[in-house]
């Protein structure tokens, strides 16, 4: 990847595994916006968003994206998302609205994108890295507990619901699995790694490889 035109970085990760917080330092690190499930979603419900419905309003109004952006710096400083509009996206069209959405904000900027679709999305892209971020269970056990303030029992249980969701919504778009190394440029075991520790690795790999 190189760092020196515009790119995207996708992080996949497993739950308790520190992912979303090495996504975010790193986008701060490279300077670009960082955009996650839980943005794509409050973009997707203030504007009600279908992939019919984006196609529209590109129509009607070319800087829709402008707007678009401005609402989403309104978002990654607020502890909540509020709400405007109602849509309800079975799988396959929340699937596509993502796509649109990603794919539209890549094309404005670089950006770190953190979450399951990323690397799928962004695998044709031209210049783009796809990282995967893992730990042991013991790790995500112990910061599950820590981070949600749950016992031992019910970390397990997040996580085992967690990693099937996340592996059959996989399944279901490609014909791939979340685990298969061979979708990623860059695979980090979290177990004896801080955030920070992960974010000083990966940038060392963006700047071996933007020379």
């Amino acid at each position: 990847m190189n760092k020196n035109e515009k790119f995207v970085v996708t992080i996949n990760r497993e739950v308790g595994s520190g992912g979303r917080t090495v996504g975010r330092k790193l986008a701060e690190q490279l300077g670009v916006n960082y955009y996650d499930k839980a943005i794509i979603k409050g973009l997707t419900q203030k504007f009600g968003l279908t992939p019919e419905r984006i196609e529209e309003i590109k129509a009607q109004k070319k800087s829709w994206w402008n707007d678009f952006r401005n609402y989403y710096n309104t978002l990654v400083n607020s502890s909540s998302l509020p709400m405007e509009a109602e849509v309800k996206l079975d799988n396959a069209s929340m699937f596509e609205t993502e796509k649109h959405i990603l794919q539209e904000l890549a094309v404005q900027s670089s950006c770190v994108v953190a979450g399951r679709t990323g690397f799928m999305v962004f695998r044709e892209w031209p210049n783009h890295l796809n990282i995967f971020i893992q730990a042991s269970m013991e790790h995500r056990i112990r910061r599950i507990m820590e981070q949600q303030n749950v016992s031992e029992e019910e970390a397990r249980d997040i996580i085992t619901k967690m990693d099937t969701s996340r592996e059959t919504y996989i399944q279901k778009f490609e014909d791939t699995s979340r685990y298969d190394a061979r979708n990623y440029q860059v695979v980090l075991s979290m177990d004896d790694l801080s955030e920070d520790d992960a974010v000083d690795i990966i940038m060392t790999y963006i700047n071996h490889t933007s020379k």
